[in-house]
């Protein structure tokens, strides 16, 4: 973790409008967040300014939502925080930033969906996201990729999570993952995928869904990768309804396989949740208590429907 060494604030934000956009220089910024990679400024009533604060990778993720975003945002059925402008390095600030349309709504992880019929929401938006990626598509960090993979990193995880006394049913959480591991791989296109649906990423408003932001991980591969947000994002009872409702590339419900290596990446990626929010680790950049009640809530749905 690194944090810049520029203090950002709202007299900053203005100084970059009007060196690099002076059309926007006019309009009001405010701050509103502090996310893992990168500071959230309003920007008016219909922009927001992301620059990275934290992790050497933000740059390159900003980047990356920049030059693909834009063409994805048309297609999907829920707002998205599409990138109007790129901030280029300068002597104010050393790191690109960009502007993109603000999406109101409350993070999940702080209002909580409680409309069952947020399972077809998130459905067709997920079915209309994963589509063939092109070949020059960016990869996902790990993400999208093969689980075993990741098999050093969950066991680690669920070790120390179990010793902290923070995960009730280890055992059960260990059996979801190995059944996930023993799962057919992917053997179809490699399609677009958000790639970071967890609950701070997801908006909410009046218990349903109303966003998706943050596009950073926007990456190409498993669409099980995305699938096991609907453990983490949606009500109890919802679940079976999000996989009857959702249609892969091939315009079929996902197939067994899948799901079950969602249900592995369900677990893993409540996991990491449930450390950064209930682990007292709230130093990292992002990292906040509001994190640990959805981790929970999947973990012990999961838990609660293995074979």
């Amino acid at each position: 973790m690194t944090t810049t060494d520029v203090e950002i604030t709202a007299d900053l934000v203005q100084e970059l409008l009007r060196e690099q956009h002076p059309d926007l220089a006019h309009l009001p910024v405010r701050l509103g967040a502090r996310g893992w990679d990168n500071q959230l400024w309003r920007l008016g009533d219909e922009f927001a300014v992301r620059l990275p604060w934290a992790t050497d990778g933000a740059d390159a993720l900003l980047r990356k939502e920049h030059a693909w975003l834009p063409g994805l945002a048309p297609h999907l059925p829920l707002p998205v925080p599409v990138p109007q402008r790129l901030g280029e390095p300068g002597a104010l600030f050393g790191r690109p930033w960009i502007v993109t349309t603000w999406v109101p709504g409350e993070p999940s992880d702080r209002a909580p969906v409680t409309r069952p019929e947020a399972a077809d929401t998130l459905a067709g938006f997920l079915t209309a996201l994963h589509r063939p990626a092109p070949d020059d598509a960016p990869t996902g960090r790990g993400r999208g990729g093969p689980l075993e993979d990741h098999s050093a990193g969950f066991e680690q995880g669920l070790a120390e999570a179990a010793g902290r006394g923070l995960v009730p049913d280890p055992e059960g959480v260990l059996a979801v993952w190995r059944d996930a591991l023993a799962a057919p791989a992917w053997d179809g296109p490699r399609v677009w995928l958000h790639a970071d649906l967890h609950p701070a990423n997801v908006l909410t408003a009046d218990g349903g869904l109303c966003g998706v932001i943050d596009f950073g991980d926007l990456c190409a591969g498993d669409p099980a990768y995305d699938l096991a947000g609907a453990w983490r994002l949606l009500p109890d009872g919802a679940v079976d309804p999000f996989h009857a409702a959702y249609r892969g590339p091939d315009g079929r419900v996902a197939d067994e396989a899948t799901r079950r290596r969602a249900r592995g990446w369900a677990a893993g990626t409540a996991l990491g949740g449930l450390l950064v929010g209930e682990a007292g680790d709230h130093g990292r950049p992002g990292g906040k208590s509001s994190w640990g009640p959805p981790a929970r809530a999947a973990l012990a749905r999961l838990t609660a429907t293995l074979p």
